[in-house]
């Protein structure tokens, strides 16, 4: 084969890691693809100094990239989804080939890329996009093939994650956390994506997508971040044999597929509960292997880039295949995606953690009984604190048998609208996970 020539757009982090991993293991790629892959030009507002380009042609124009005839493979790492659309959408339109790690992109405006991409006979591979190091799409996509998915449940912000073990293993606040992940790094200066579940549900939507043949539907996924979470919930769940994990969960039944992000008490002695820090995990279940763990790295220069690379040899692998026995985007071909419908999340299904301040006197946990038990809601457990010094009101903890969302929803209110409930009702939901 003749070299593969490819583009770089962007060349921050993962950008930067990209240029570095091609250029280390060249040799050994080429032995996996059979050609050299031959960084031809890269695209960059700015230079790098944790990556040296050498003589490698460097453009302040990223557009020049993909007009750039030489070039086969386009790597979009710019971001964001307005000028990364723009750019993909043109490339395809060029005939080149796209990789990309854009997660938003792909889930907001996937759909409308794969059909420009089919219509040209063009691949766009997006392994990074979600997990960064972790090759959960092509597990998905090809490893898992002669599976149906059942369900899947994931740890894909390692923000949250890294917030929710430092509250859960030195007692620390939300806040103090937060300023911390920021500090190093591993959150923005905004945080509103990693800790509000946009950006996990940017990665689950795609998840989906892949596991039950559907078309991507960001805007159906309830979403729902961490920060109401407080220590004394964290504490909570452990004593209730329970750890609280931001979770990304799709499931499929008969009635519809759930796509929920939110936090969860997961019992302690699942694998998926003791995944710590800021690593990522996700929890498949399908009907023939059953249930199968993947584990590493979310981010980071070199992991990310070690899906973003991998993407870059399966497409140089088939650049001479025709496009029909190429694997589908999405695992699916187009036309024959389903239909079925995504749940409102009213309709779902799961038993639910409650906390809530009661007044000190009797008669206040039978009335809370009685309105869970009118819903059809049983008390799985129940802890009941001692009050403060000098406080008339006792932090009570329950969990609930599994119920439909409506139904909780309905009971809380009216436990809210006793006079002896002080504050706000906190509800977190709870899944067994098991397999």
């Amino acid at each position: 084969m003749n070299p593969v020539k490819v583009g770089i757009c962007g060349l921050g982090t993962v950008g930067s890691g990209t240029f570095n991993v091609l250029a280390r293991n060249r040799d050994s790629i080429r032995a996996r693809v059979g050609a050299d892959i031959v960084v031809a030009q890269v695209g960059a507002r700015r230079d790098n100094p944790a990556c040296d380009t050498g003589d490698v042609a460097v453009t302040r124009d990223i557009f020049e990239v993909v007009r750039n005839p030489e070039i086969d493979i386009v790597v979009e790492l710019i971001g964001g989804t307005t000028v990364a659309r723009e750019l993909i959408l043109e490339a395809i339109a060029n005939g080149k080939h796209v990789v990309t790690a854009n997660k938003a992109l792909i889930a907001e405006y996937g759909n409308e890329i794969f059909a420009a991409a089919h219509d040209k006979g063009v691949s766009v591979a997006f392994e990074a996009a979600v997990a960064g190091g972790i090759p959960i799409i092509k597990a998905l996509r090809e490893g898992l093939a002669a599976n149906q998915v059942e369900w899947l449940a994931g740890i894909i912000n390692g923000t949250g994650n890294f917030i929710l073990t430092e509250m859960r293993e030195k007692g620390r606040d939300f806040g103090d956390v937060l300023a911390e992940a920021q500090a190093l790094g591993y959150a923005e200066a905004d945080p509103t994506f990693d800790v509000e579940g946009i950006d996990a549900a940017h990665k689950l939507v795609i998840l989906a997508s892949i596991a039950f043949g559907i078309p991507l539907q960001f805007d159906k996924v309830y979403t729902e971040g961490i920060t109401r979470i407080s220590t004394e919930d964290v504490n909570y769940a452990e004593e209730l044999g329970y750890r609280i994990k931001h979770l990304g969960i799709a499931r499929c039944d008969d009635e519809g597929i759930e796509l929920r992000v939110h936090p969860t008490l997961i019992p302690e002695k699942r694998l998926i509960a003791n995944v710590n820090g800021v690593m990522n995990a996700i929890l498949v279940k399908a009907d023939a292997v059953g249930p199968t763990l993947y584990y590493g790295p979310g981010a980071g220069s070199e992991p990310t880039a070690s899906s973003v690379v991998a993407d870059v040899v399966d497409v140089a692998r088939t650049l001479t295949a025709e496009p029909k026995h190429r694997v589908p985007y999405l695992a699916f071909h187009p036309d024959t995606l389903s239909d079925h419908p995504v749940k409102p999340i009213e309709e779902i299904q799961t038993a639910y953690y409650l906390r809530m301040s009661a007044l000190d006197k009797p008669g206040v946990l039978s009335q809370i009984a009685q309105i869970l038990s009118n819903a059809g809601i049983s008390i799985e457990a129940l802890i009941q604190k001692q009050p403060a010094e000098d406080a008339d009101h006792v932090p009570v903890i329950l969990l609930t048998n599994v119920t439909r969302e409506k139904a909780l929803m309905a009971a809380v209110e009216q436990i809210q609208a006793l006079d002896s409930i002080a504050e706000e009702v906190v509800r977190i939901r709870v899944e067994s996970l098991a397999g």
